[in-house]
């Protein structure tokens, strides 16, 4: 099983690396580093889970930032890391602070073993940054980030929509290009 699960995550680590060099090489060269410092500092943020979603636009020397986030510390860390980064001269703060629900948190907790429980959807969730996140807001769920194929992006959406409690679901996962 640890065989398998090192295999997992050694494909996984390709995959994502793959997908970061084919969006990078068609940015120009400064945007692209700039691109890269800016999607390692939002990765390495310390309260950063797999129940925040983080995402960013680069238009010039401008970053905007988005997404949602469960601490309102990840939310000024983003901002105070991102204006730090050479080259970048102003930073939009759209990130939204979720509300403190003990009802979200239960959500929360049933959602991530409802997902990553259903079939082969665990290995999403290994390591630092799991490539899928699961945002709760009042009772809804929104699934975030990328999968390997439509099969893995319907599971996780049954898998959320058999959650006791849960209003709706809505599935924003990407289907990772080339699968």
């Amino acid at each position: 099983m640890t065989k398998m699960k090192s295999k997992v995550m050694v494909i996984l680590a390709a995959v994502v690396l793959a997908a970061s060099v084919a969006v990078a090489s068609a940015a120009q060269p400064a945007q692209q580093k700039t691109m890269e410092k800016v999607q390692k500092e939002l990765v390495t943020l310390p309260y950063f889970t797999v129940f925040d979603n983080l995402e960013y636009e680069i238009v010039g020397n401008a970053v905007t930032l988005s997404g949602q986030v469960r601490n309102p510390v990840t939310r000024r860390d983003a901002e105070r890391r991102i204006a730090r980064i050479e080259g970048v001269d102003h930073v939009i703060n759209k990130i939204e602070v979720l509300p403190v629900s003990g009802f979200d948190d239960s959500i929360r907790a049933r959602s991530y073993r409802a997902v990553f429980r259903s079939g082969s959807l665990y290995r999403y969730a290994m390591g630092a940054n799991p490539s899928v996140h699961i945002v709760v807001k009042n009772g809804h769920v929104t699934l975030e980030g990328v999968v390997s194929n439509k099969t893995d992006s319907q599971l996780a959406y049954m898998a959320a929509r058999g959650v006791p409690g849960v209003f709706s679901v809505t599935n924003n996962l990407r289907v990772q290009s080339g699968s």
